[in-house]
C-alpha cells in the first residue's frame, strides 16, 4: 500500500507502464544504476500519477529494497504479472530481458484491446446517430404537423397514433425520461462492476452467437501469451497458471484457470482438465498444450496458440463491419420506415379525400 494511502486513487495508463518497462530495460542495459535509471524515467514522464509512484520507488531503492518489493506496494497499478516477472528477473539476473518481455506483452495486449474496441466504435456511432435523428424528428419535427393530423376527420393509422403517443410522452416527460435513461445507464455500469453481475454478463457474451467466437479467441490469445511468458521466465507452472488467472478480466476464464491450477497442483496435466471444457477451450488449444506437455515444448506451443488466436481476432474484426452493417441497416430502416409511414399515410389519406 502506498504511503498514508495517498496513492490509492492514482491511475497509470497501459502506455505509461509499457514505456516504464522498456526505458528501464534500456537504461539498465546501458550500465546505468537502477536508482538513476528510475530517476531518469521519472523526469521524462508527463503523468503526475507515475511521477508520484516513481518517487516512492526511488525512496525504497535508496533504502536497499528490491524493485519488485516497491512495485508490489503499488500492486493495484502494476498487477501480478508485472511484479512477478520483475521479481524473477531480479533473482535470476535477467531483469533487463524480463523488462523487455513485460513491455512486449503489455504492447500486444494493448494492440489486441485497440483492435476489438476499434471494431465496435463504428456500429455504436451509427446506432447512436440513428436514435438521435429519430428522437429529433419525433420531438421537434413531428409536433409541427401534428395539428394537421388532429384536425382531420379520418381515422388515423395505427403507426401515426403510436407516434403521436410517443411524441406527447416525450414532450410532457422528456426531462424525466432523460434522467431515467441516464440513471439506468449509471445503474447498469455500477451493477456491472459487481462480481456476480459481471460474471453473468461475461458468461452471456461467451454464449452469444455473434460475439462468442470473438470473446473466446480474445481470451485464449491473452491466456496463452501470458502463461507462455511466465513459463519462459522460469516460473513454476502452478504459480504461472494462478498469476495468469489473476491477470484475466474475464471472470469465467479466471475461475476456470484457478481450477486448472488446483488440478495441476495435484499432479494432473493442463490438457486433461481443458479437454472436459471444449466450449471455453477449443480442441486445438487442448491438443497443442498436450503436445507441448509431452514433448517439453509447452512454452513454444503457447506462443504459437497466442499468435494463432490473435490472427483469428484480427480476421474477425476485419469482417465485423460486413456482419454488423446488414443488422444496422435493418434497425435503421425499421426506425426511419416507421416514422415515414406514420407521417406519409395520413397525408396520402388527405389527398385521397380531396380527390373524391
Amino acid at each position: 500500500m502506498s504511503k498514508g494511502g495517498k496513492n490509492l486513487f492514482l491511475t497509470v495508463s497501459l502506455q505509461e507502464k509499457i514505456l516504464f518497462a522498456k526505458h528501464l530495460s534500456m537504461a539498465l542495459k546501458a550500465g546505468k544504476p537502477i536508482i538513476d535509471s528510475v530517476e531518469l524515467i521519472r523526469s521524462q514522464t508527463s503523468s503526475s500519477s507515475m511521477r508520484a509512484i516513481l518517487d516512492e520507488v526511488m525512496d525504497d531503492l535508496r533504502n536497499g529494497q528490491f524493485l519488485s518489493y516497491s512495485l508490489e506496494r503499488h500492486k493495484r497499478i502494476f498487477g501480478d504479472l508485472f511484479i512477478n516477472i520483475v521479481r524473477i528477473g531480479e533473482s535470476s539476473g535477467t531483469l533487463v530481458d524480463n523488462l523487455l518481455y513485460i513491455a512486449d506483452e503489455l504492447k500486444k495486449k494493448q494492440e489486441l484491446r485497440r483492435t476489438v474496441r476499434g471494431a465496435l466504435i463504428y456500429p455504436a456511432v451509427i446506432l447512436v446517430a440513428t436514435l438521435g435523428i429519430a428522437t429529433g424528428m419525433i420531438v421537434f419535427i413531428f409536433p409541427k404537423i401534428l395539428p394537421v393530423f388532429a384536425s382531420l376527420r379520418v381515422e388515423l393509422p395505427i403507426t401515426t397514433r403510436i407516434l403521436i403517443v410517443i411524441s406527447n410522452v416525450m414532450k410532457a416527460h422528456g426531462l424525466l425520461l432523460f434522467i431515467g435513461i441516464v440513471g439506468g445507464i449509471v445503474g447498469l455500469v455500477f451493477l456491472s462492476r459487481m462480481r456476480a453481475v459481471k460474471y453473468w454478463l461475461q458468461f452471456m457474451i461467451l454464449h452469444l452467437p455473434m460475439f462468442k467466437s470473438l470473446a473466446i479467441n480474445f481470451n485464449i490469445a491473452n491466456i496463452t501469451r501470458t502463461l507462455g511468458l511466465l513459463l519462459k521466465t522460469g516460473m513454476k507452472i502452478v504459480e504461472a497458471i494462478n498469476i495468469t488467472a489473476d491477470t484475466m478480466s474475464n471472470l469465467v476464464y479466471q475461475n476456470e484457470l484457478k481450477r486448472v491450477g488446483r488440478e495441476v497442483g495435484k499432479g494432473e496435466y493442463i490438457s486433461k482438465y481443458l479437454s472436459h471444457n471444449q466450449k471455453l477451450f477449443p480442441i486445438i488449444v487442448t491438443n497443442m498444450i498436450e503436445v507441448g506437455e509431452n514433448t517439453g515444448n509447452l512454452t513454444d506451443n503457447l506462443f504459437y496458440l497466442s499468435d494463432f488466436y490473435k490472427s483469428e481476432v484480427d480476421a474477425f474484426v476485419k469482417n465485423l463491419s460486413s456482419i454488423i452493417e446488414p443488422i444496422l441497416m435493418v434497425v435503421m430502416g425499421t426506425i426511419v420506415g416507421f416514422i415515414a409511414l406514420a407521417v406519409i399515410t395520413p397525408i396520402y389519406q388527405i389527398t385521397q379525400t380531396l380527390t373524391r
